[in-house]
């Protein structure tokens, strides 16, 4: 395990928090936050104590909650479904917009998000001013709670929305910046970095081939070992790659980066993980940019060639979008609008004196990517994203190392409020870029609302608390327009990079272990170091993430009672069984999100990517035509027309690559009308890898975006997975019989 440690900067001692948290031995962040809850603490016993001027506050506040503002009651009507025509005809407002402009527009996203923030700002008076339960401490202190959650979850929607109004696109900068570097005028010098620790060979082997493949002249490779491995360093040595390693591994990557940096001198670095493979194109349509010398740092998206292990557990794995696609199809092109761009770690290009001039990467965090970000934002620098897949990597490979990678990712981000360079308070920022800043960091507190909303059933039924008070025709009149608009152009907005019924579901298995981690970051952000997510695996049998999976089962046993008490017995008194149908929708996501934590066999260490190409298979002397299926370094799926008798051993011809194969078949059956093979190659040549790399993974353009599934589709796909179990049997059968044949050849 690669950690660090980082060691607190001076404050200025001057500063009375200073000197409260010096003397607690607490971070002044933290006293902040402790502070802030031991008041609120202290008026919910001064409340459950009877302390007079507090009852009688919480009288007057409940007096106002009877008493509404006139604009906010539910009109009178003849007939109350008339109460639903602002949902449909804003709905309906919204549908035509999204089909005039089936892309996102400037005008029609700006349309759409000013009639979603004027609903939320209803919603949100209403909340406030008209559903309270402060009639009694127990019920009040619920509902006061429950509506701090609700405006800490809505926060940093609010402030995604406002962004909204100025998203930067770059394709057409990029071309006219791209023809300057493929025209031969603007072509400065490119130092590639690629970090490695305790990464497979293979991996790295792949990775250094693509980053030679790269069509740019005037760039050098180096590989930063940091586990000294003499097998890293021969492979460096074949592949014709400079190779640098360091004594210690202080301050883990960031640390690995600055010890390379002064043993390299090209203008622009480049920075590649260990399993992140390039484009050829990467530099032809990046380095243009720093021809504008305001330009610091460059990033592009992250994408991945395999499945994420959500998706591939649930067998998902052609209809789920990763999570990351999120964010770098819908945030970052928001926060570039408002200079708030994040530097992710790999697969950006940085202006050397640049970083030169703010002390090279920040060591103070596990995010030192981020905050190196922020400390080139705030010296003036322009950090742009270009919104182009023009690399792609290893997605974590077991749903216990996708958490942990998030997890990390948490500590490193939070570690804002405790560091010199937390972008709330760094000088040189603009206000805009800090609420770009500010939106990603209220991202990792959403975990604490979806946990306590886990538990608002469960309230309702055993306890008889009745945190909200509503009448049905003001769910019908006020809440319904904003969540069925919300629901309804939530897909549209963020470019069909999620549907937020899948969205929900992925947050809900992280929140958990979110939480946790969060109020631990808050109260030591510096007690874990790095820790590097591992990579190339294979199993040879299913695992089940206990615990992951405990508290859930939990929940979901508490749901599944609440859910049926309020069924046949519903409580006395409330106007709106409210627990019934939350107990119904926990059930269902709950149960979903058990079988993501199912992880299945992965026979091979190789990814088997979907590839079209004609091939010729030499057989005796013997020539059939044929097509690639699936394709991967260690062998490819061939389809033939006809069912024929072949040897073992055969001969590839892949016809527009000009490549020739060697192989053996390991499998043969028949799909449809075709003949399937499956070959696995024999005795590859360095060029026959380095030519079956470029192939697989260096084709410009060629990972290109889907599109996740519709509200109502994703629904029928979460009813779907609730039969999962009953196939069960038959699955692990199937991918049995794939593992003797995938396993023998790995061994």
């Amino acid at each position: 395990m690669q950690t660090f440690r980082p060691i607190s900067e001076s404050r200025g001692k001057n500063s009375i928090i200073w000197l409260l948290s010096s003397g607690l031995g607490l971070q002044p962040a933290t006293l902040i936050l402790l502070t802030t809850l031991g008041f609120f603490i202290a008026v919910i016993f001064s409340w459950l104590l009877g302390n007079s001027y507090t009852s009688e506050l919480f009288a007057q506040l409940h007096i106002i909650q009877e008493n509404p503002p006139i604009w906010l009651e539910t009109p009178q009507l003849s007939n109350k479904y008339y109460l639903l025509a602002p949902t449909i005809l804003i709905f309906l407002l919204a549908e035509i917009i999204i089909k005039v402009s089936p892309q996102p527009q400037k005008w029609s996203r700006r349309i759409v998000v000013s009639i979603l923030l004027i609903l939320i700002i209803r919603y949100l008076s209403w909340r406030v001013l008209s559903t309270l339960n402060l009639s009694n401490p127990i019920d009040g202190i619920f509902s006061l709670t429950l509506l701090l959650m609700e405006l800490l979850a809505m926060a940093g929607s609010i402030l995604q929305l406002l962004m909204m109004f100025n998203i930067k696109e770059r394709d057409r900068e990029a071309d006219r910046y791209s023809r300057k570097v493929i025209e031969g005028k603007y072509t400065p010098s490119v130092d590639i970095l690629i970090p490695t620790y305790n990464e497979p060979e293979f991996i790295l082997k792949r990775t250094i081939i693509g980053c030679q493949a790269l069509d740019y002249t005037n760039k050098k490779i180096y590989l930063l070992d940091d586990t000294r491995r003499p097998k890293v360093r021969k492979l460096a040595r074949e592949l014709g790659c400079n190779y640098i390693t360091r004594p210690d591994n202080s301050h883990a990557k960031a640390g690995n980066l600055n010890h390379a940096i002064p043993q390299t001198s090209g203008e622009l670095i480049v920075v590649f993980d260990a399993d992140f493979i390039p484009t050829t194109n990467f530099l032809t349509r990046t380095v243009g940019f720093f021809d504008n010398k305001k330009v610091g740092l460059v990033q592009t998206p992250q994408s991945f060639y395999n499945s994420d292990p959500i998706a591939r557990n649930l067998g998902l794995e052609d209809t789920l979008t990763p999570e990351e696609e999120v964010f770098y199809r819908h945030t970052q092109p928001m926060k570039d609008g408002a200079g708030s761009v994040v530097c992710a770690g790999t697969s950006f290009v940085v202006r050397r004196t640049a970083l030169q001039e703010i002390g090279c990467f920040v060591t103070e965090s596990l995010s030192e990517d981020y905050f190196t970000g922020i400390s080139l934002s705030a010296k003036g620098y322009e950090l742009v994203y270009l919104d182009e897949k023009l690399s792609a990597g290893l997605a974590a490979e077991s749903i216990s190392a996708h958490i942990d990678q998030r997890l990390r990712w948490v500590r490193g981000t939070l570690q804002a409020f405790f560091i010199k360079h937390n972008p709330l308070t760094i000088s040189g920022l603009k206000i805009w870029q800090r609420l770009g800043h500010l939106e990603g960091l209220l991202h990792w507190f959403n975990c604490i609302p979806r946990l306590f909303f886990l538990l608002v059933p469960l309230a309702y039924t055993f306890f008889l608390i009745e945190p909200i008070k509503v009448h049905f025709s003001e769910v019908i009149y006020i809440f319904l327009p904003y969540y069925i608009v919300q629901l309804s152009v939530f897909s549209w907005l963020n470019l069909r990079s999620r549907s937020a019924i899948l969205s929900d579901l992925y947050s809900l298995i992280q929140c958990f272990p979110l939480a946790l981690t969060v109020i631990k970051v808050m109260l030591d952000p510096f007690s874990k170091g790095f820790k590097v997510t591992p990579k190339g695996l294979a199993r040879d049998r299913f695992n089940y993430n206990w615990q992951l999976a405990f508290p859930l089962i939990l929940l979901l046993l508490g749901s599944t009672v609440s859910f049926s008490i309020s069924l046949v017995n519903p409580p006395p008194g409330q106007s709106l069984n409210l627990g019934l149908f939350w107990s119904v929708y926990n059930v269902v996501t709950i149960s979903a999100a058990l079988l993501t934590l199912l992880d299945i066999p992965k026979p091979s260490f190789y990814e088997w990517l979907s590839y079209s190409s004609k091939v010729q298979i030499i057989d005796d002397h013997r020539v059939l035509s044929g097509a690639i299926h699936k394709l991967s370094e260690e062998g490819m799926e061939i389809l033939i027309l006809k069912a024929v008798n072949l040897t073992k051993n055969i001969t590839i011809e892949l016809i527009k690559e000009q490549l020739t194969l060697q192989g053996y078949i390991t499998r043969t059956h028949l799909q449809d009308r075709y003949l399937k093979l499956t070959v696995k190659f024999s005795d590859l040549s360095l060029a026959q890898h380095k030519r079956l790399i470029e192939i697989l993974y260096c084709r410009p353009g060629q990972w290109q975006r889907k599109s996740t599934p519709g509200e109502l589709k994703s629904v029928w796909i979460l009813l779907q997975l609730l039969f999962r179990p009953l196939q069960f049997s038959a699955t692990k059968s199937l991918l049995r019989n794939k593992l003797k044949i995938g396993l023998s050849t790995n061994s």
